[in-house]
């Protein structure tokens, strides 16, 4: 059974950051693609960042340049830096897992954390 477990949400102003953990224990990250999705209310789940298991990055555009994807190997562990947070990031955000190299619809999915961006 996969786990995953997130953790660094919170309530922020604007401007600030966050660091967002997501601990798979168990899960080779050099077998599998891991990411960070977003939903907030009334809008529909997107993708916001994503490392492949051969250590490719992607960003949504909306992010790029303000958040950053990492992985620790051997912790099992993927982490999202949040930087300059915007009031539109306000939203709860879920970490997956892949079942291959690379995301797709049939991931595996965390909880979720609530990130809250402050005017």
């Amino acid at each position: 059974q996969v786990r995953l477990v997130e953790s660094g949400g919170g309530l922020v102003q604007a401007g600030g950051s966050l660091r967002l953990s997501c601990a798979a224990p168990g899960s080779d990250l050099n077998a599998y693609a891991m990411g960070w999705s977003r939903q907030a209310p009334g809008k529909q789940r997107e993708l916001v960042a994503s490392i492949m298991n051969s250590g490719a990055i992607a960003y949504e555009s909306s992010v790029e340049g303000r958040f950053t994807i990492s992985r620790d190997i051997a912790k099992n562990t993927v982490y999202l830096q949040m930087n300059s947070l915007k009031p539109d990031d306000t939203a709860v955000y879920y970490c997956r897992r892949g079942r291959r190299g690379y995301l797709m619809s049939d991931d595996y999915w965390g909880q979720g954390t609530q990130v809250t961006v402050s005017s």
